[in-house]
């Protein structure tokens, strides 16, 4: 698999199973950064390093719109200045993951990326900023919008199967040829000898290279 396309590139189709793998692997880095903050935290704050850590996997997509919170950042003590450019980095860089395989996973399902903004920018800011707004039966439709919206976008990119064959935006990904993977992709047909056993050998005992 090309990780680079996989991971950071727009174009192209991937099915369910990539979109969940992509969040698995984001939330092992998240667990990550979690450690090296805690380790960088208690650095600043003790001025060594205990051998008990604190692990931090609370990372979920409703944090990615922290970056656009300024609440977030004046909240956090001057020792977690540290800690906030590390979180602030790896909110970047999995925004940056989840934007790039959502958007491969819209494709698969014949739809633009622009899809996006309705179905989990719309909703995930709302979550964000909902205690700002007024507490009032009047919010209630925004509400009844913004969670119809975040399940339908749930549904469309985790759950339901892709358009079945090629698309406007690139081949089936679970598509098999009739006749198997191409032998380019697979072995150098060129290169390559087949050691026949003797009693199949032609007479004189010579060995057949394929594709010759």
């Amino acid at each position: 698999m090309d990780w680079t396309w996989y991971l950071f590139r727009f174009d192209g189709r991937i099915n369910r199973a990539l979109l969940w793998q992509a969040l698995l692997i984001v939330a092992v880095l998240a667990a990550l950064l979690g450690i090296i903050g805690q380790v960088i935290h208690l650095i600043n704050a003790e001025g060594a390093l205990k051998l008990s850590l604190k692990l931090d996997f609370d990372f979920g997509l409703d944090d990615l719109f922290k970056l656009v919170d300024p609440r977030a950042y004046r909240s956090l003590a001057p020792v977690d200045r540290t800690n906030l450019i590390l979180k602030a980095f790896g909110l970047s860089l999995f925004l940056w993951i989840y934007l790039a395989t959502a958007i491969k996973r819209l494709h698969d399902r014949d739809r633009s990326g622009w899809w996006l903004v309705p179905l989990f920018f719309l909703p995930g800011l709302y979550s964000q900023f909902s205690d700002l707004l007024p507490n009032s039966t009047w919010m209630l439709p925004f509400w009844l919008v913004a969670s119809i919206l975040w399940l339908w976008g749930f549904v469309e990119m985790f759950i339901v199967s892709g358009s079945v064959g090629d698309n406007r935006f690139g081949p089936d990904p679970l598509a098999k040829t009739e006749d198997g993977p191409s032998p380019a992709k697979s072995w150098d047909q060129q290169s390559e000898l087949e050691l026949v056993p003797p009693s199949a050998s032609p007479p004189g005992g010579m060995h057949v290279k394929r594709g010759a």
